[in-house]
């Protein structure tokens, strides 16, 4: 065969040939139109042509040469076709399922909180994290001499003596009475902070759930019976609870609240110290001084306030053995109340 009939052959090649996927194309581009090609080498043989022949054995070369190019855009472009239409969407198609997320136990229980006094007549009322050191622990009879100062290790904003991370949602009530008018009827909820050890038991920063009732009359038959009515609605009607004596500066008298956990296993006996009994809040009746502080007339009218640790609740209500699962975001945990309430 001359090197006429074979450039004939490529001009046949290259318009005939079988390209059927993007590797193909390639292939293709390289054998004809790539920095190597074929062609290359029989401009190189043009020498070898009579020089009658010369002419038109170029006109053959250049028409190997358009053929490729025409045929390698007509593919190509058939190719990105079929590559558009596989990606399109089909709107007829069934939707992919998308796994549904879950509350964190931490809001569950602080919704079913709210809920329960908002039957009785509570409001939520939600204010700063950074407080101020009046409203903080001044307002609420702790002065800068108190030892009760002593029992809440506080983080204090770097050169700072007078801005604080809140400790206690306490904040929130004194804002409240100094703003506002008897009766008052509210629960503050609100993550707290406080420089304490981490463990099973305690954490550094947790929730609170505080309430305040103030009006004429109030007492502390009222605040038990109110005590009471929570913890049937959270925990069922057969929940035991007791009140013991305790001391809060802003409350006199003063009691802490626990809730029966039980002595089944050992994990019941670490959580509650052998007792059987799981203190999940503090109260009692709002001291006349944190009253006066805040521009109501102890003469007049009474209160009772409360405060309670949202982790603590969902640890009896859930039996969460170690407060610390609720920070670590483990979806092995958080999978657990997908159905929760």
């Amino acid at each position: 065969m001359n090197l006429i009939d074979e450039v004939n052959a490529l001009i046949q090649e290259a318009g005939e040939a079988d390209i059927m996927n993007a590797e193909a194309l390639e292939e293709y581009r390289k054998r004809f139109l790539g920095t190597k090609n074929i062609l290359k080498g029989y401009f190189a043989k043009m020498k070898d042509v009579e020089p009658e022949n010369r002419k038109a054995f170029g006109q053959l070369l250049n028409e190997v040469k358009n053929q490729a190019e025409t045929r390698y855009s007509e593919v190509q472009t058939l190719i990105r076709q079929a590559t558009r239409v596989q990606h399109q969407l089909d709107l007829t198609a069934p939707a992919t399922p998308i796994a549904a997320g879950a509350r964190h136990p931490i809001s569950l229980i602080l919704n079913r909180i709210v809920d329960i006094f908002a039957r009785i007549g509570f409001i939520v009322v939600e204010d700063r994290e950074i407080e101020d050191d009046w409203h903080n622990f001044t307002a609420m009879n702790t002065p800068d001499d108190h030892p009760a100062r002593d029992m809440q290790d506080t983080f204090y904003l770097k050169d700072s003596s007078t801005y604080l991370l809140r400790t206690h949602t306490s904040s929130v009530q004194a804002r409240v009475m100094t703003q506002r008018k008897p009766p008052i009827r509210i629960i503050a909820p609100g993550r707290v902070y406080r420089n304490e050890t981490i463990s099973a038991r305690s954490h550094c920063q947790f929730h609170q759930v505080e309430g305040l009732y103030v009006d004429k009359g109030v007492s502390f038959r009222d605040m038990k019976q109110t005590l009471y009515y929570f913890a049937r609605e959270l925990y069922g009607p057969e929940t035991r609870i007791r009140l013991r004596p305790s001391y809060f500066p802003f409350t006199e008298p003063s009691a802490e609240m626990d809730v029966y956990w039980g002595l089944k296993d050992e994990t019941d006996y670490r959580i509650t110290k052998g007792t059987g009994w799981l203190e999940i809040l503090g109260c009692g009746m709002v001291d006349p001084a944190v009253l006066e502080n805040c521009g109501i007339d102890p003469n007049v009218y009474s209160g009772f306030a409360f405060g309670m640790g949202i982790e603590r609740q969902g640890m009896q209500k859930y039996r969460i053995n170690d407060i610390r699962q609720y920070f670590e975001n483990d979806m092995r945990f958080l999978a657990h109340f997908g159905s929760a309430f």
